[in-house]
């Protein structure tokens, strides 16, 4: 009986080897197979991140390269609609020599003032209104004060020495202004 006892433990004993064994070698398998899975998906990552990369390098380039039309394209129409105005100088100035009244010259030269400021308004330049106004520091510039001609300028822009400009909405040059006291 002891014998059997011994082959039965024994019997046990190789059976959970053989079970251990088999364990052992279909979590290997499937060991094998996961690392084989991951290093799939690294690769198909890879890949993915490549491309992805490659695209966003080429959407850069092409954005500068838009930018750059864009800027060329506003220039060109800029100057497009400036062509006109300086035709007209051109034939004005021909016309001072033989000019004889001084109200020709004049109306002319108002005329082509016109169309000048024509021409940059339609691409969104506006003039600012500063005379009698309320002194604002963020649209004036304040090259001295005086006292007020009477009081109701007092702190407000009583002469303009030089007009500022908005384009589009936005200041690009601030106006010169005497303030009074």
């Amino acid at each position: 009986m002891m014998q059997e006892q011994e082959n039965n433990e024994d019997l046990k004993v190789t059976q959970m080897e053989e079970n251990t064994e088999n364990t052992t070698i279909s979590q290997a398998e499937e060991n094998n197979a996961e690392v084989i899975l991951l290093k799939q998906q690294v690769e198909e990552l890879k890949d993915k991140y490549i491309r992805l990369f490659a695209d966003f390098d080429n959407a850069k380039k092409r954005h500068a390269r838009e930018q750059l039309e864009l800027v060329q394209t506003a220039s060109k129409d800029v100057i497009q609609s400036l062509l006109p105005v300086i035709d007209d100088f051109e034939r004005a100035m021909k016309t001072l020599d033989t000019a004889t009244e001084v109200n020709a010259v004049k109306e002319g030269m108002q005329l082509i003032l016109q169309k000048f400021s024509s021409a940059l308004s339609s691409k969104g330049l506006q003039p600012m209104e500063a005379l009698h106004k309320e002194f604002n520091v963020e649209e004036h510039d304040a090259i001295t004060e005086i006292p007020a001609p009477n009081t109701e300028l007092v702190g407000k822009v009583v002469d303009e020495i030089q007009k500022g400009y908005f384009l589009n909405g936005k200041i690009i040059r601030h106006a010169k202004v005497v303030v009074g006291k």
